[in-house]
């Protein structure tokens, strides 16, 4: 196994273990999908109209949950150190453990989505596109997360300054993913916005192992 499964690997683990983030992340998203509508009440067409912007920001919200353990964890206890010193180098194991997040939260969150989804009446050609925009679209969200849980590494109560970073440097993967489900809803092709989300995932997720890796060796320096 190469270095870069092997980190990968005890991520996951990390992850989907008892008390991992990845569990809460996802108990937290059904909950905001299941308390939504009874505030709403029982429009279903304006549930509907809603039902993309809310699983959308209910997912990233999800996500964020165990983004601050992305790299503290083994920074607390010195694993980081030891990472940074492998052979492996820190921009890939940057790259893995953004992978990592993503498996055990993106992509649990977009296979519970359509789900969620029976609960706002969307119809079943709107809520295969909320699968698809998630699917693009959550990379991107744990791309820019290991940015964020890089720089507030040494910070104190790094988590609670943690979302101030990232939800701005999120907002364009919102509104095309939230979009896409709108255009579908009123009758127009979703495939603009689907085109802006993937182009805007993509290069989160070539640019931020570059970023997050140079963060870690800031903080680790200091």
């Amino acid at each position: 196994m190469s270095a870069f499964s092997a980190l990968l690997v005890r991520d996951l683990k990390l992850a989907t273990r008892g008390g991992g983030g990845a569990a809460l992340a996802l108990g937290f998203f059904a909950l905001v999908a299941t308390l939504v509508p009874l505030g709403i009440g029982a429009d279903l067409a304006l549930l509907a109209k809603v039902a993309g912007g809310v699983l959308w920001v209910g997912a990233v919200l999800a996500a964020l949950l165990s983004l601050d353990g992305l790299f503290q964890g083994d920074y607390d206890d010195g694993s980081l150190e030891l990472i940074a010193l492998a052979p492996l180098s820190l921009e890939l194991a940057s790259l893995a453990k953004i992978a990592a997040h993503w498996l055990s939260t993106g992509a649990a969150l977009t296979l519970l989505s359509p789900l969620l989804a029976l609960l706002f009446n969307l119809s079943p050609g709107a809520t295969a596109v909320l699968f698809v925009s998630l699917l693009l679209g959550t990379p991107a969200v744990s791309a820019i997360g290991a940015i964020g849980a890089s720089l507030t590494l040494s910070l104190r109560r790094g988590g609670l300054i943690l979302p101030l970073i990232i939800l701005p440097l999120l907002s364009p993967a919102v509104i095309f993913g939230a979009g896409a489900v709108a255009a579908k809803l009123d009758g127009f092709a979703p495939s603009g916005a689907l085109g802006l989300l993937g182009a805007f995932s993509l290069a989160a997720v070539l640019l931020s192992p570059f970023a997050a890796a140079a963060s870690v060796r800031l903080n680790l320096s200091g």
